[in-house]
């Protein structure tokens, strides 16, 4: 059964399990419609998903090097990446109209949130200008633990961010994740983080007052918004 509670008027929402993209896909769209209309809180959703690849807005088909997995088409930007098993989801959706209609600010302030809940569990993480992803070190290498992806539908957002808490790695095999075939990925398990989904929830959760805040907009005499 979901586990739901209200944070400063966001629905935090937990599912157990693995969810079928399909039905969450649906399910992001309807509620998206419903935030618009006003009929739904906006809703921060973490769910895992069984084995699938995604292909974003600018999916090379180049970089499906092995259809072992379902794949599904999806409004996000970005290219191919995977989800599966003991990686963490997170669905975030939220008013941009009531947030600060800047896409910009919303996805940096997401990177920030998901690298900040990285650093409550002793995980130095950073993000990269032109390259998309949250990234940190395992074994002297640069390496992909987190994917950021995103899609804005009349001011309300869909998808969000995915990190890696144990999953089988090997999975990503099947595409070129995110079209960045010189950086591997790894997961909170890897880097000695066992059994970590429970804290990385519980430091997601303590971290996202501050992300929330961040999105709070001020205005400048010229009318120009800019991120609080």
């Amino acid at each position: 059964m979901d586990q739901t509670d209200d944070l400063d008027g966001v629905e935090w929402q937990q599912t157990p399990g693995l969810t079928d993209y399909p039905f969450a896909h649906d399910e992001m769209e309807a509620r998206a419609q419903a935030i618009r209309e006003g009929k739904a809180a906006e809703r921060v959703w973490l769910l895992q998903h069984p084995p699938l690849y995604t292909a974003g807005t600018s999916a090379d088909p180049a970089e499906l090097i092995d259809r072992r997995f379902p794949v599904f088409s999806t409004g996000r930007g970005g290219r191919y990446t995977y989800h599966g098993p003991g990686q963490r989801v997170g669905y975030v959706q939220l008013d941009l109209q009531r947030r600060g209609r800047d896409v910009r600010c919303f996805v940096h302030g997401l990177e920030a949130w998901v690298i900040g809940a990285l650093d409550r569990l002793g995980v130095k993480a950073w993000a990269v200008d032109g390259r998309v992803g949250i990234w940190t070190e395992d074994g002297g290498q640069e390496a992909k633990i987190g994917a950021i992806g995103v899609r804005v539908k009349r001011w309300v957002t869909l998808h969000g961010f995915s990190v890696n808490i144990d999953p089988d790695l090997a999975h990503f095999g099947g595409i070129v994740p995110c079209g960045l075939p010189d950086f591997p990925v790894t997961s909170l398990a890897r880097l000695g983080h066992a059994d970590a989904a429970e804290a990385f929830d519980a430091a997601l959760r303590a971290a996202a007052p501050a992300f929330l805040a961040g999105l709070v907009r001020q205005t400048t005499l010229e009318g120009h918004a800019l991120c609080g």
